[in-house]
């Protein structure tokens, strides 16, 4: 053996002869591997001080010619860079802190607003500056060729219309600061001195005048003391003062001239730019200077006058074409009145001036209704019909009772629609519900469409139909706290004169209108099919039932009706609907008389990539013969994300552009350009690109240049059968610099089925609710996120045959410290974590964030967020029982961690806070009231007046520091923090938190 070895050079003296230029390469690449290595050994691990200046792309836009881009490049916290850049790179100007930017609709100028230094926002929250003293925003302009930006300083809000020639733009100012003065001269000493000798003199003749009329008041009595009558005449009554209106700036942007509206409270353009409306207040000193509504006609910046002498106006709205005008108006009332009547009015040009409409007197209006001046009047697009708004008069709030003497409750009635939480949350939106009603031309008698049985109203081809659809949930409500969804009764209202027809009553989902309003559509969950009402002649047909292959989610696993995969959009003329199913796309006769076609030639099931069309025209209606589609694509086996293109009714295969491993965003074209901006992210990085054949991109962005100091996670798409047999797949995220002679801790987080991410980027951020993935992998951990699939009635065991099953595949593995194991999982995901616990003893540390622990008691609770009932996540969504709790009793006990408390052996973080609006608060504490009795390792965070996740990034700091800690001490063995080791008593709340010896950690 010895001869052999050294016969291949394996050891010894043998030295086969190798050629030079071999050589050089293997050089070359021990030389390229060590240097790889030695950047690798360089990186450091993540730590919680990155967070605050890791990017991600906010807003974009491309312009219309597709030229110009624009992006944001935000930081999690500070000041973010607004980007300029030219489609093929050939330009590019960063605005500090600028957002919000339009491109002009002519492309020559980009309009943004600045925010102030984010130093200066914080240092002014610090000293609690009013409102009005806050550093405010700044507008820009920046036009195309030129590298100077125009700064306005102190710009509340612009405008830009969305159509038309780009040459107008309006910016609204906020109140100006007042005048600075200079400092104060104090004066000199002789000065201060002369000062006090006048006041003396004037105080002793004050009291001489005082002596005088008391010795009067001795000899006349005191009559003599009582002030003299005069006959006075009241003044004239003030008016309430108003919040005066700032002063609205119009800017021709091609000239640069300006023109200047004071006192502008709001204003809107046309959509082609040929008007502006201006509304003013009045000014609270000067009385000659009136509320008014001005009409400035475009490009001569003509200004007429069309309302004034009033309380408010709200509501403000032109129609397509620029020549007509609605708004609502109150003129009658004191400004602080409790009850107020509006009125609709109407302008047109060339009239003199706005004239009355509708009020609650005129004629089809019922008796108790009025004008709502919350109902947004629209006018059909061919400007034919005015739909607007009515409401109830609600009786006032009696304002001579007294507040401490009256009793304050809430009265929970059997029969009402809603439970009082769910009427509380939705109390607002009740009280400015208003119902549609019409106004055909010049008609004086309105027609009312909408009612307390047909709340809900469809304007049918943007208003120019003779009919609307009017949906209703009335008579379905009460049924919502156990279903979860809501039932439909629908009818076609008549714009005409308010009659109806009904379609269909009491359908689960909602019913929608065909573009030129032919057909009624919907998808029945229990048929399995799509439904189509023809207008014309009030027939039902299911148009889908000879579709073959599911059109609903056949993996659903909820104990309920599956859901469809919904529809692409309506063919020209309402000649057909695109329906998907769960990888291809039908084209389906309404009628139900052709055969439905597979446009995508059943491509997508072939080859298991779901194939989705990609509306790139918002304005876009539907969809016309012959079109170009484009169609995003994603693989199922592979998770690649991909782009392909189909000419509707060409047949055959869609034409794939390209695919590959990243996840693309929602695409953004030019309006006047086969253009596109996207979107595009890998698990090393996310920035955005310009193309225009979806084969070749242009990098627009490059984010976070940091990261490369850092230490990376790479994941992995891993299979493997659970104990029940079928095959399983999740995520698994290693280091970069992964060595698979160590033996690494795991953290097993889980929600639901997160596999299909595996090319997402994951930035390092603060913890909402759960580990953040590429700090713990940064820092020495490999993150497990295996797939859970569920049995109805068995959520628990579900996920003990998901995660248990994962976790001993993963033990095997040479490169796993199975003793150093944990689970963490936030609110369904908190849920399994705290059953699995009662289950297993297998993991070293968990972490369960808003966990039900006891579904007994859950399921009659409330989520506060909604003031909805939970009765219905159990019987039909995500809880998965399947039964009410009367049903099957054992079902909710034997799914609720808390009746297994005394199984638990693995140490418990749970967080669960004060405000959760989706989970019971008291869920957590009775899980941890119950570990702690029996003397198990709990702890319970409880983040004050916080949701269901943290929202407030001082908490999201902390409880990443908290889950560094915790993990680090069970899995890792680094000394246990404070808090774990001693908790922190309230006696100490807001002085130490435990995180370290004494002090407070800096967020």
């Amino acid at each position: 053996m010895d001869n052999h070895c050294r016969q291949m050079g394996i050891y010894g003296n043998f030295s086969p002869t190798i050629p030079k230029h071999i050589m050089r390469k293997i050089s070359y690449l021990a030389a390229l591997l060590l240097f790889t290595l030695s950047l690798s050994a360089q990186k450091k691990p993540l730590d919680h001080s990155v967070y605050d200046g890791w990017q991600s792309i906010g807003e974009r836009a491309i312009s219309n010619n597709g030229k110009f881009v624009t992006y944001t490049v935000v930081p999690q916290e500070g000041d973010g860079m607004l980007v300029i850049q030219a489609a093929d790179n050939s330009f590019k100007k960063e605005i500090p802190r600028g957002y919000g930017a339009s491109i002009s609709q002519d492309s020559r100028f980009v309009i943004f607003k600045i925010r102030p230094f984010f130093k200066d926002t914080r240092e002014a929250r610090i000293k609690k500056k009013r409102p009005d003293d806050m550093p405010k925003d700044s507008l820009g302009i920046y036009e195309f060729g030129k590298d100077t930006v125009i700064r306005i300083a102190r710009v509340k809000t612009f405008k830009l219309p969305t159509k038309g020639d780009g040459r107008w733009l309006a910016y609204h100012l906020e109140k100006s600061l007042p005048a600075a003065g200079g400092p104060r001269r104090q004066p000199d000493s002789l000065a201060r001195i002369s000062r006090m000798e006048r006041m003396a003199d004037s105080l002793m003749r004050v009291a001489d005048s005082i002596r005088n009329k008391a010795n009067e008041a001795k000899q006349k009595g005191l009559a003599v003391l009582q002030p003299p009558r005069r006959d006075s005449v009241p003044a004239p009554k003030r008016p309430d003062p108003v919040e005066e209106g700032t002063e609205l700036v119009l800017r021709d942007l091609h000239t640069g001239q300006e023109y200047r509206f004071p006192l502008t409270k709001n204003y809107v353009f046309s959509e082609q730019g040929n008007v502006l409306v201006v509304e003013t207040s009045r000014k609270n000193n000067d009385t000659l200077v009136q509320a008014t509504v001005q009409w400035v006609s475009l490009p001569d910046v003509k200004t007429d006058t069309v309302f004034r002498i009033y309380n408010e106006v709200k509501n403000l709205v032109l129609d397509r074409e620029g020549t007509k005008l609605a708004f609502v108006a109150e003129r009658d009332s004191a400004a602080k009145a409790l009850q107020k009547f509006w009125k609709l009015y109407y302008y047109e040009k060339g009239m003199d001036s706005a004239r009355l409409r509708v009020d609650r007197n005129t004629a089809g209006v019922a008796k108790g209704y009025t004008v709502s001046e919350n109902g947004l009047p629209v006018f059909s697009r061919d400007g034919k019909k005015l739909f607007f708004g009515l409401a109830p008069i609600r009786r006032p709030k009696d304002t001579t009772l007294v507040e401490f003497e009256t009793a304050r409750l809430d009265i929970w009635h059997y029969d009402d629609d809603y439970l009082q939480p769910q009427q509380l949350k939705q109390l607002n939106n009740e009280l400015r519900r208003s119902y549609t009603a019409v106004l055909n031309g010049n008609d004086s008698k309105v027609i009312p469409l909408g009612a307390e049985d047909a709340e809900t109203i469809q304007l049918i081809d943007e208003g120019n139909a003779d009919y609307v659809l009017g949906l209703s949930t009335k008579g379905s409500r009460k049924e919502q706290q156990w279903l979860g969804f809501t039932r439909y009764t629908a009818y076609i209202i008549s714009t005409v004169d308010g009659s109806r027809k009904l379609i269909k009553q009491k359908q689960r989902g909602f019913l929608s209108a065909s573009p030129k309003g032919k057909f009624v559509l919907w998808y029945d969950p229990a048929a399995k099919h799509y439904f189509a009402y023809n207008v014309s002649n009030g027939t039902i047909k299911n148009i889908t039932q000879k579709i073959t292959v599911p059109l609903y989610n056949d993996e659903d696993d909820h104990p309920d009706d599956p859901g469809s995969f919904g529809t692409a959009g309506w063919l020209e003329d309402d000649e057909a609907v695109l329906i998907n199913d769960r990888y291809d796309i039908w084209q389906v006769d309404p009628n139900g008389v052709k055969a439905p076609v597979n446009i995508t030639n059943g491509y997508g099931r072939k080859n298991r990539t779901v194939l989705r069309y990609v509306r790139t025209d918002p304005e876009a209606r539907f969809i016309t013969r012959g079109q170009q589609l484009l169609l995003e694509a994603f693989n199922r086996n592979t998770k690649y994300d991909g782009v392909f293109t189909l000419k509707l009714g060409a047949g055959g295969d869609p034409v794939k552009l390209d695919m590959g491993p990243y996840a693309l965003s929602f695409p953004l074209k030019a309006k006047a350009a086969e253009a596109y901006i996207v979107t595009r992210m890998t698990p090393e990085d996310i920035n955005v690109y310009a193309t225009s054949d979806w084969k070749s991109y242009t990098k627009l962005s490059a984010t976070n240049p940091q990261q490369q100091d850092y230490i990376w996670f790479k994941p992995e798409l891993v299979k493997w059968k659970m104990f029940d047999g079928r095959e399983a797949e999740g995520l698994l995220f290693k280091p970069e610099n992964f060595d698979p002679k160590k033996k690494y801790p795991v953290i097993f987080y889980f929600y639901e089925k997160n596999s299909d991410g595996l090319y997402n980027y994951r930035a390092p951020a603060p913890s909402a609710s759960t580990i953040n993935i590429p700090y713990f992998v940064s820092n020495g951990y490999l993150v497990f996120d295996p797939n859970i699939y569920y049995k109805n009635g068995e959520p628990g065991e579900s996920a003990y045959n998901s995660v248990v099953s994962a976790a001993k595949y993963l033990a095997k593995m040479p490169w796993v410290d199975s003793t150093k194991m944990a689970i963490q999982g936030q609110s369904w995901g908190g849920y399994q974590v705290a059953y699995l616990v009662t289950r297993t003893k297998m993991f070293a540390a968990a972490g369960a964030g808003a966990p039900v622990a006891n579904m007994t008691s859950a399921y009659g609770g409330i989520r506060w967020g909604t003031g909805l009932n939970r009765q219905f996540q159990y019987e039909r969504t995500q809880s998965r029982i399947g039964y009410t709790l009367w049903q099957r009793p054992d079902l909710y006990i034997k799914n609720s961690p808390l009746f297994k408390a005394d199984k638990v052996t693995t140490p418990l973080l749970i967080m669960h806070n004060d405000n959760d609006g989706a989970v019971p608060w008291y869920q957590g504490i009775e899980f941890f009231t119950a570990l702690r009795r029996l003397g198990k390792k709990v702890w319970m965070l409880q983040y004050n007046d916080e949701d269901h996740n943290l929202v407030e990034r001082r908490n999201r700091k902390d409880l990443s520091i908290r889950l560094a800690q915790f993990f680090d001490h069970f899995l890792k063995g680094a000394p246990a923090a404070p808090w774990i080791k001693n908790g922190v008593p309230a006696t100490l709340k807001g002085i130490d938190w435990g995180i370290e010896a004494t002090t407070q950690p800096s967020f």
